[in-house]
């Protein structure tokens, strides 16, 4: 029987990163177009972003025998992080699947959490095929980056966190989405808020699958994007349950957006955030979402690649709403 996430799931989960403990995020204020909102900052979770909060979960809920075995995880980085984090601390084996292509800094900061690392082609072949490979050679649990209703109930404890910070729960949330498992997992803890998903222009798969009610894969050739940790092929069934009904189809943004964002982070609020954890305030700086003050945007990793990272902030000017 495939297990179906849930809301008590989690504060269960909650609970457990507090046991740790994992000390609460900042929610800092910040202004944009005139209006006052909150940025939640992910990006300074101990391993750059907010999965190690999934990761974590998932871990935590293995059997003895599952720990036993070890898990395998696919990621460009920052699940492989926090699955490394968790596997760590937890003396379980990790084996991560990661592009070929992906941030040296990720791939080096993963393996320095004792993770063992297989790398791919990206494009040229399938993830999940070469992962399904590495479990079928050497057993273990797959600890899915955002299909998986552990993983889900992690990632919503962001939201739990924020309504408590924030002394209620937001009007809306404005997420950063690859996969849609922090989507999902913060309509499922905060349902009385609206979901705006965000994702770069030509990979959104999930806002395609909220309009058409069905599951969309990204075409070949596969679009260019310098939001390295926001391109699945498509969303999963679970998600998709999950979001249908409760989340807008959301928007996408540009490559120079997201730079704009970067730069906005880093000199308003002293942040460094890499491309893929920046979407959700690219779209707000933009004036693609509608904000209040009671809106927050998720600023979900900040593992970005130095040398790139240098350039982007020493070149170009805020414009926008921003400005």
């Amino acid at each position: 029987m495939i297990r179906t996430p849930r809301s008590t799931g989690v504060h269960d989960a909650l609970a457990s990163l507090r046991a740790i403990p994992l000390p609460p995020t900042p929610l800092l204020p910040l202004e944009i177009g005139g209006v006052r909102l909150h940025a939640k900052v992910e990006s300074l979770q101990p391993v750059g972003a907010f999965k190690i909060r999934g990761a974590w979960w998932r871990l935590t809920s293995l059997s003895a025998r599952e720990r036993e075995d070890g898990v395998v995880a696919v990621s460009s980085g920052n699940h492989a992080q926090g699955v490394a984090w968790a596997a760590k601390r937890l003396g379980i084996e990790a084996t991560i699947v990661m592009p070929r292509d992906a941030p040296p800094v990720k791939i080096e900061a993963t393996k320095a959490l004792g993770a063992k690392i297989v790398l791919y082609d990206r494009p040229g072949e399938d993830r999940d095929e070469v992962a399904a490979t590495v479990l079928e050679a050497q057993g273990g649990t797959l600890v899915h980056a955002f299909g998986d209703p552990w993983v889900i109930e992690g990632q919503g404890t962001a939201g739990l966190e924020t309504a408590e910070q924030l002394g209620r729960n937001p009007s809306r949330f404005v997420v950063c989405c690859g996969g849609g498992g922090l989507a999902a997992g913060l309509a499922l803890a905060c349902p009385d808020s609206a979901i705006v998903p965000v994702e770069p222009e030509g990979w959104d798969m999930l806002g395609q699958a909220l309009r058409r009610g069905e599951i969309v894969s990204v075409g070949e050739p596969k679009p260019k994007t310098i939001c390295d940790a926001l391109q699945p092929d498509a969303t999963k069934p679970i998600n998709l349950g999950l979001l249908l009904g409760r989340s807008d189809p959301g928007v996408t943004v540009s490559d120079e957006e997201v730079r704009e964002a970067q730069r906005f982070a880093f000199s308003r609020l002293n942040l460094v955030v890499e491309p893929g954890g920046a979407a959700a305030l690219a779209a707000v700086i933009a004036g693609k979402v509608e904000t209040d003050s009671d809106t927050v945007v998720m600023l979900t990793g900040g593992n970005v690649d130095p040398e790139r990272f240098a350039r982007t902030i020493s070149t170009g000017t805020m414009r926008g709403r921003a400005a």
